[in-house]
């Protein structure tokens, strides 16, 4: 056996649990209460935690997901009222895909045309029906009729009707000035299979291929390049299973010559971050211990809450960050104000 064998067979051995698709997606929203009235109000999503972005806690980080924020459920935001616009262009993830229940979409485009939010309908390259349209930051979103049965677990107390509500990711598209080397590393590095191509999308899955497990690389050489800011994607998390997958993964992609931070405690999982060779930010997050550590079921999102170093600071962040209302559950009507 040749050394060059000897490595490439040292390389199978060492790969990891195969990631299990996206864990969540962070984007950069304007002012946050605009936020809150729009995905938890207009798209039903439950405001799973209340607390600050931990590298900048003078602002808010807010998580959206499902009853109690399962991975592959979560959407999070920092808003930042006042911040720039961004520029959705090559080196960012461009669109963030949602399932719904394949017979909800009139409803949604009821629910969308009632609240004065531009849509259209369309067909996906993947013959998939989808509902395109934008969030007031001007973020791109879909809601895609999804066939596969027995898919998330809604939050009853939404304003939207469990039968028609968001199920959680159906996908999230990187847009790639040279597509080959971003594919490589998903195909080749972190697991991920191609199943689908059409024109200069292709579609890659992870894990069971179930829920939020689609990752789309669309080829853009001529597009010019995106800048983060209000409205646009920060980072795609994926998810490991357990910190020891999580580690075996870091090791895996120092050893391919990626830059891989420390992990970092975001309290309701452990995160690692790298840049993929087009840009994107990636993070690989776990699953536990999830957002019920610190709240009850039943009280997810109510409160602002802090990490045990942040809680010196506790009245000083609450007199600088705006007070939020949030939608009522069940009703579609907003609480009394609720100060963090």
């Amino acid at each position: 056996m040749s050394s060059g064998e000897s490595t490439d067979r040292g390389r199978e051995r060492s790969v990891p649990p195969g990631l299990g698709g996206i864990h969540h997606v962070t984007a950069i929203a304007g002012d946050p209460q605009q936020n809150v009235d729009f995905y938890a109000g207009t798209l039903g999503l439950r405001l799973v935690k209340q607390t600050v972005n931990y590298d900048d806690p003078g602002t808010y980080h807010l998580y959206f997901g499902d009853a109690v924020g399962h991975p592959g459920t979560i959407l999070t935001f920092f808003p930042w009222p006042g911040a720039p616009q961004g520029r959705h262009g090559v080196g960012q993830a461009t669109g963030i895909s949602f399932s719904v229940p394949p017979d909800s979409l009139g409803f949604w485009e009821s629910r969308l045309k009632s609240r004065g939010i531009k849509f259209e309908r369309l067909d996906s390259p993947f013959d998939e029906s989808v509902i395109e349209f934008s969030d007031p930051d001007g973020l791109q979103l879909e809601l895609v009729a999804d066939v596969r049965k027995d898919l998330g677990d809604p939050w009853p107390g939404a304003s939207v009707p469990v039968a028609r509500a968001i199920r959680g990711f159906h996908s999230v598209a990187l847009l790639e000035r040279s597509p080959d080397d971003t594919e490589r590393l998903l195909a080749e590095v972190m697991g991920f299979r191609r199943v689908q191509a059409a024109g200069h999308r292709r579609r890659y899955a992870a894990g069971d291929g179930g829920l939020a497990t689609y990752v789309d690389v669309v080829g853009a050489p001529d597009a010019p390049a995106g800048r983060v800011a209000v409205g646009t994607v920060h980072h795609v998390a994926w998810r490991a299973a357990t910190e020891d997958a999580q580690h075996a993964w870091r090791q895996r992609l120092l050893d391919m010559g990626l830059n891989v931070t420390p992990v970092r405690d975001r309290q309701y999982f452990r995160s690692i971050y790298y840049h993929e060779p087009g840009g994107v930010l990636f993070e690989i997050a776990t699953d536990p211990p999830g957002f019920t550590i610190d709240e009850p079921p039943e009280a997810l999102g109510t409160a602002l809450r802090l990490p045990a170093w942040l809680e010196p600071r506790r009245q000083t962040l609450e007199a600088h960050l705006p007070a939020l209302r949030i939608p009522r559950a069940g009703s579609g009507q907003e609480a009394h104000p609720h100060a963090p």
